[in-house]
């Protein structure tokens, strides 16, 4: 029968339906109606309340850019770019500087990891570029140092203005990833998958070389490691570089998001290692990541600032930038056109197998 047929409905069809009995039909349609919008709405509600719960767990740097001179400032970018700062509070050794400690405030510690990271304006490709945290740079009011220096001497604001300067890229905000947290993280995506090149060990954890399945605590020396590498801290950039790639490949699996609870956990225990500056709101936080929700992890470019060379200022190692080079990249980051560059240069991009 079509669903255009007209059928006669007979004794006791709708045509002949109790009144009372209608009422009733229609009192329970409308309390189904309400229940069901009431669920919608406890459920939106509980959206909200993870959202600020989460999003307050993320640390909050008060007025970064509260020094940062507008008129010095370049011009904003197609996207969204952050500057990516890493510490390292719990390592025995002094990775962020001569005052590392694990109470190290800002001002007191050097950043041991910067990376500019920048998200496309339509949300479907990003890019991690590395700054070696030795590179002989301009700082703002205090010449030429080590680009690390700059945190050390003048905080998150000189850091942002060395970057600035340096890239002409605007930073939209500022963050923190406290690599003492990264087992932890890593744990909560059930470890990750990265190509060794060359074996790490530390305190009896064991990192063999080749393919291998990393936990929390193998990840925390992978990431560390850096006397036994054969071009030392740019060997480690790349491992910190892969690290990241696997942790958001593994964020990003299906396996892991598509669990509520294993979500819950992954997103509860980054927010506990993270920290923003404070112009970055809770509902920020989540339309950021609403935004990123078709970012796949092989749209993510991995990349470390072309350089020239390595050398010695007085008694500092340091790396030399390749200035042309590093420009046509920034200018790459400034329009949305990494993956363009990485096409044209792919050797350039992260290695399957970083020492």
């Amino acid at each position: 029968m079509s669903l255009g047929s007209v059928v006669d409905p007979g004794p006791g069809g709708p045509d002949q339906e109790d009144p009372e009995r209608r009422r009733r039909g229609l009192r329970a349609l409308a309390y189904g109606v309400i229940a069901l919008l009431v669920l919608v709405l406890l459920a939106a509600a509980g959206v909200v309340i993870v959202t600020q719960q989460l999003g307050s767990q993320v640390g909050r740097y008060p007025n970064v850019f509260a020094d940062v001179d507008p008129s010095t400032r370049p011009a904003d970018s197609a996207g969204q770019t952050f500057l990516l700062m890493g510490t390292d509070t719990r390592s025995p050794e002094a990775t962020t500087g001569t005052d590392a400690a694990p109470d190290a405030v800002f001002g007191s510690q050097r950043s041991d990891v910067i990376m500019v990271a920048s998200i496309a304006q339509d949300g479907q490709s990003a890019s991690v570029v590395s700054i070696p945290r030795d590179s002989w740079v301009d700082i703002p009011g205090r010449g030429k140092n080590k680009i690390n220096a700059a945190y050390a001497f003048g905080g998150p604001p000189l850091l942002i203005q060395t970057v600035e300067q340096l890239t002409r890229v605007h930073i939209d905000h500022f963050a923190v990833i406290d690599f003492a947290g990264f087992a932890q993280m890593t744990d909560a995506v059930g470890g990750i998958d990265v190509n060794v090149g060359v074996p790490s060990e530390r305190d009896g954890v064991v990192v063999p070389a080749g393919e291998q399945h990393l936990n929390g605590a193998q990840a925390l020396v992978y990431v560390r490691e850096r006397y036994n590498l054969p071009a030392g801290d740019l060997d480690r950039v790349r491992r910190q570089q892969a690290a990241l790639r696997a942790f958001v490949k593994q964020a990003l699996s299906a396996g892991t998001l598509s669990s509520p609870t294993g979500a819950y956990t992954l997103v509860d225990t980054v927010t506990r290692h993270v920290g923003v500056d404070d112009s970055l709101s809770n509902t920020g936080l989540a339309q950021l990541a609403f935004g990123m929700r078709d970012l796949r992890n092989s749209s993510i470019s991995f990349l470390t600032v072309p350089t020239s060379g390595t050398g010695t200022e007085g008694d500092q190692s340091v790396v030399y930038l390749d200035q042309t080079a590093d420009n046509d990249l920034w200018f790459a980051v400034n329009n949305d056109q990494v993956p363009q560059w990485v096409a044209a240069r792919p050797q350039e991009q992260l290695s399957d197998t970083p020492r």
